[in-house]
């Protein structure tokens, strides 16, 4: 029976047990963390042979001839540019391997574009007034901070199943040419785990924004995030992109920080000719080179393509079982209350667990209140203001299973307290 048809006696007398039980939890003086998606140490393990993979003078040469200990290509090893051009299906002269993050790449990606503008001699983003970017919500928080931080305004837009609600996306990106992009998560988007369908990617490419400088930030940080064996399809937004002649508005980015090692990964982004001609020598000037030994460092652990996929089931057999746990645990103690809907995803690194409107926010200061730390409610929201106040990501990759079973019960209880309280104001 769902909760809000208890009478005022059922509501009340199941108050207490779930604050009963709660205390029993409190008593404990817990330190539970289901904050951020973080692989565990057993999936950094996987890849500890990597730390031994160059070992001699030898290891450190490229095919190309060059030592890789000295300074030198700026955009990455040919082996490299090789690996990730087989792995995503784009043309290694469109990619540059940069530093160890994605994010990194990102926010300097946003900061030239506001100091040298983009391909095409257009004028800097940060002399054209106040600019905005289109940000899909629920999404990626770190996404919109880099927004806020440069004083780029963020506007939300609904995602569906299919991806953002595109006729949404269309209409704002035409409507002034002081937008100037949108954030895309395209596969196993966070937090909802949704993957663009074929037509939304293909709307993607034949966008025809306002802006002449608008820009597609495509980030495709879970390209090979599978949770099972199932292998989910995502459109090469390149290639449909050449059907309408639209290469140059696309910046893409992924990396290898939730494959080898979040602080020691390689990070790519790929771009049309135009804009690799754009941006290099504007990267020649903020470094001579990037880590290559570290870039190679993955090519020799990894080989090829075929070996991040079989590396990436090893990761699968780890965390879904952690997934399994969280929506199993949900199913048991929310099903059929009526207070709270949650996803499951194939593949990423979260869930997104909605409540009752309005309830978000206690139910996040509940749990930290009982030991257990959780992204902050309307982080996933521009300007952390989620407008129904329901939405929570949980991310259940860092805490071992038990952990992660105790911090989910804790969780399930805050929710069924918060809406205790809400349906008996209803009897006030």
């Amino acid at each position: 029976m769902e909760l809000r048809n208890f009478s005022k006696e059922q509501l009340l007398n199941y108050y207490d047990e779930v604050n009963a039980a709660l205390k029993e939890w409190e008593a404990r003086d817990l330190h539970l963390d289901l904050t951020r998606g973080k692989p565990g140490q057993a999936q950094l393990d996987l890849t500890t042979d990597m730390l031994s993979v160059i070992s001699t003078r030898e290891d450190c040469f490229s095919e190309n001839g060059l030592d890789c200990r000295n300074y030198g290509i700026l955009d990455g090893l040919p082996e490299t540019k090789k690996l990730f051009s087989d792995l995503l299906d784009i043309p290694p002269e469109r990619i540059m391997v940069l530093g160890n993050s994605s994010l990194n790449v990102m926010f300097d990606t946003i900061v030239r574009a506001m100091l040298f503008g983009v391909a095409g001699g257009y004028e800097p983003w940060g002399r054209q007034g106040r600019i905005k970017f289109i940000c899909p919500s629920p999404g990626y928080d770190r996404h919109f901070a880099i927004c806020q931080k440069l004083g780029i305004e963020l506007i939300p837009v609904e995602m569906t199943p299919d991806g953002p609600n595109m006729d949404a996306v269309n209409e704002i990106a035409c409507s002034s040419p002081a937008v100037k992009g949108i954030w895309c998560v395209p596969k196993f988007s966070n937090p909802e785990g949704i993957t663009y369908s074929d037509e939304v990617v293909e709307q993607f490419a034949a966008l025809r924004p306002a802006a002449p400088d608008f820009r597609i930030f495509w980030d495709n940080a879970y390209c090979v995030h599978e949770l099972t064996d199932e292998k989910v399809e995502l459109m090469n937004i390149f290639k449909a992109a050449e059907k309408y002649g639209t290469q140059d508005q696309i910046f893409y980015f992924a990396s290898t920080s939730k494959i080898s090692y979040p602080g020691s990964g390689v990070a790519i982004m790929a771009a049309s000719e135009k804009n690799i001609e754009h941006i290099k020598p504007i990267l020649g000037t903020q470094t001579i080179g990037y880590d290559k030994i570290n870039q190679m460092r993955h090519v020799k652990y990894f080989k090829n393509a075929e070996g991040i996929h079989a590396h990436m089931k090893r990761h699968a057999q780890i965390i879904k079982p952690k997934f399994d746990i969280v929506t199993s645990i949900f199913k048991r103690e929310l099903e059929g209350l009526g207070i709270a809907e949650w996803n499951e995803p194939k593949g990423g690194y979260f869930i997104s667990l909605n409540v009752e409107d309005g309830l978000a926010r206690r139910v996040y200061r509940l749990a930290m209140k009982n030991g257990v730390s959780l992204t902050p409610a309307g982080a996933t929201f521009p300007y952390g203001r989620d407008p129904r106040d329901r939405n929570l990501r949980i991310a259940p990759t860092f805490p071992d299973n038990e952990e992660l079973q105790m911090a989910v019960e804790i969780l399930c209880l805050c929710i069924k307290k918060a809406a205790c309280e809400k349906y008996l104001k209803s009897f006030e």
